[in-house]
C-alpha cells in the first residue's frame, strides 16, 4: 500500500523539522518527506490541508484492561481510544490478573494486540514476582519476549536490600528500572496532605512521601549504577529532587501524568471520585513546578496514566471509590494545552509525547519521522475544538477530571487520521 499525505504542515521533533512538507508511505516506511517524485504513485492520497502532520504518539503509561480487567476495559475497546488519540504506540503496566511476570503471558499479549491492527503495545514486565516485592522476576527472558523495562506499576517493594538486588540485576544487563515514588508507609492516604484534606475530613498522602522514596532511589542509583525512571512526579520537592539528581548526572528519567499536569486537589470539589487518582492531586505551587519542570526538561516525557475504571466503582464514596481515569485519547490535546498556558513551543509539546519516550524505552524507529522509519503518523487539526463528554470517548471507561462540567472541557486538536505501520487505523469521517 502506498500512501501519500499532502499540503499538511509536517513537525518532526526528534529532527526539529517544522515546515509545509508532504509524505510518502510505502510498504509500511517513511520514503519521501517534502517534494516527492512524481513517479511514486500512490493507492491512497490524504489531504492534510490546515493540518499538522506529526509523529504517532507514544505513551509511556496505560493499562488496558486485559489480563484479568476485562469489566473495566478490553484490549480492543482501549486500542481503538488510543489510535483515536493519535497514540501509535502504548506501554502497559504488568499489574494485570495475572502479574506480567513470565515470558508466556508477555508473549500471548503482544500477539492478541497485533491481531486487532490498531497500537502497538510494548509491556514493562514485573520487577519481582507477583509483584510481591520479594524474588526477582527471570528479566532476560521477560526482555526476549518483549519487555521493554521493569516496573512495580504501584506496588513498593518494601524492604531496601531486595530493592537493592533488583536494581543491581537490571544495571547488569542495562535494562531500565520504572519506579514510582511513594514510601509504602506514608502513601497510604486518599487525597494530598493539606488544608483541603483536613477539611473533606480524608487522609493525607504528605509529600515526604515522594521525597522519601526519591532519596532513597537516588542513593540506590549511586551504589548499583541502575538506570532509575520515575513513574508521575506529583510534587515541587519532587521536581527539585530530580533536578539535583540530573544535575549531579545520575541516569535518573521522569514523567508527569496528564491529570497532575492540568489540575490540583481543589478540583475534587464535592468529593467528585473523578478526581480520586493516583497519586493524589496536589496544590497549585506543586502543579506549576510539574509544568515548569516539563518545559525546561527536568521532567522527560508527559503520560497519560490512562486507567480504566468501572462505572460501580467510581460510584461510591470518595474514599472507598476506585483511583483512575481515561486518558489516551487525552494525551495530545492536553500536551497542547499545557504548551499554551504555559507559553511553551510547539516542538516542545510535541517532543515529550513522541520521540523523548521513545527514547527512553530504547525504540528508535518509533516517535520520528525519518526515511525507512515504520510509518506512525498522526495528521491533526490544531485549531479544531472538540468536547470531552463520555459520549465523545471511545474507551471503555468515562471517567475524567477532564469532564467535571455537564457540558465537558473544552479541548483543542482533534486527530483526523493515524496510520500505525503505514496503515490506516483511525479516520475521522470525511477525511479520506
Amino acid at each position: 500500500m502506498k500512501i501519500l499525505i499532502q499540503n499538511g504542515h509536517l513537525i518532526d521533533p526528534a529532527s526539529g523539522f517544522d515546515a509545509k512538507a508532504d509524505l510518502a508511505i510505502a510498504d509500511g516506511k517513511v520514503v519521501a518527506m517534502g517534494q516527492v517524485s512524481k513517479d511514486f504513485h500512490a493507492d491512497k492520497h490524504i489531504d492534510a490541508l490546515n493540518c499538522w502532520v506529526i509523529p504517532g504518539l507514544v505513551d509511556a503509561c496505560a493499562r488496558l484492561g486485559e489480563p484479568g480487567h476485562e469489566h473495566e476495559g478490553m484490549l480492543e475497546s482501549e486500542l481503538t481510544a488510543a489510535v483515536a488519540g493519535g497514540v501509535t504506540s502504548v506501554v502497559c503496566l504488568p499489574d494485570t490478573q495475572p502479574v506480567l511476570d513470565e515470558p508466556g503471558l508477555v508473549e500471548m499479549l503482544q500477539f492478541r494486540a497485533k491481531r486487532l491492527h490498531l497500537a502497538n503495545v510494548y509491556p514493562l514486565g514485573a520487577l519481582t514476582r507477583g509483584l510481591e516485592g520479594e524474588i526477582l522476576t527471570p528479566m532476560v527472558e521477560l526482555t526476549q519476549a518483549g519487555c521493554v523495562g521493569f516496573t512495580q506499576a504501584e506496588y513498593a517493594i518494601p524492604n531496601i536490600q531486595s530493592l537493592q538486588r533488583a536494581m543491581q540485576y537490571a544495571s547488569t544487563f542495562g535494562y531500565g528500572v520504572w519506579l514510582r515514588a511513594q514510601n509504602s508507609d506514608l502513601g497510604k492516604g486518599i487525597v494530598a496532605s493539606g488544608p483541603l484534606a483536613t477539611r473533606m475530613g480524608l487522609s493525607g498522602v504528605p509529600v515526604a512521601a515522594e521525597t522519601i522514596a526519591l532519596h532513597t532511589y537516588i542513593d540506590l542509583m549511586r551504589m548499583t549504577g541502575a538506570r532509575v525512571h520515575v513513574s508521575k512526579l506529583s510534587s515541587a520537592a519532587g521536581v527539585a529532587l530530580v533536578r539535583s539528581a540530573k544535575a549531579e548526572g545520575l541516569p535518573l528519567s521522569c514523567d508527569v501524568s496528564i491529570h497532575n499536569l492540568h489540575f490540583t486537589d481543589a478540583d475534587i470539589g464535592y468529593f467528585d471520585t473523578r478526581a480520586r487518582l493516583t497519586p493524589p492531586l496536589r496544590q497549585q505551587r506543586d502543579r506549576e513546578a510539574l509544568r515548569q519542570g516539563l518545559a525546561d526538561g527536568t521532567i522527560d516525557i508527559l503520560v497519560s496514566d490512562h486507567t480504566p475504571v468501572e462505572g460501580d466503582a467510581k460510584a461510591l464514596p470518595f474514599a472507598q471509590a476506585e483511583p483512575g481515569a481515561t486518558g489516551l485519547e487525552l494525551l495530545l490535546s492536553a500536551s497542547l494545552k499545557w504548551a499554551a498556558q504555559s507559553q511553551v513551543d510547539r516542538l516542545r509539546a510535541l517532543q515529550v509525547i513522541t520521540s523523548a519516550p521513545a527514547a527512553l524505552l530504547g525504540l528508535p524507529d518509533r516517535g520520528g519521522l525519518t526515511l525507512g522509519a515504520p510509518a506512525d503518523v498522526c495528521v491533526l487539526d490544531p485549531h479544531a475544538s472538540w468536547q470531552v463528554l463520555p459520549e465523545n470517548l471511545r474507551s471503555q471507561c468515562k471517567y475524567t477530571p477532564f469532564a467535571f462540567d455537564l457540558s465537558g472541557s473544552e479541548m483543542t486538536a482533534q486527530v483526523r487520521v493515524t496510520l500505525v505501520d503505514g496503515r490506516v487505523a483511525y479516520q475521522a469521517p470525511g477525511m479520506i
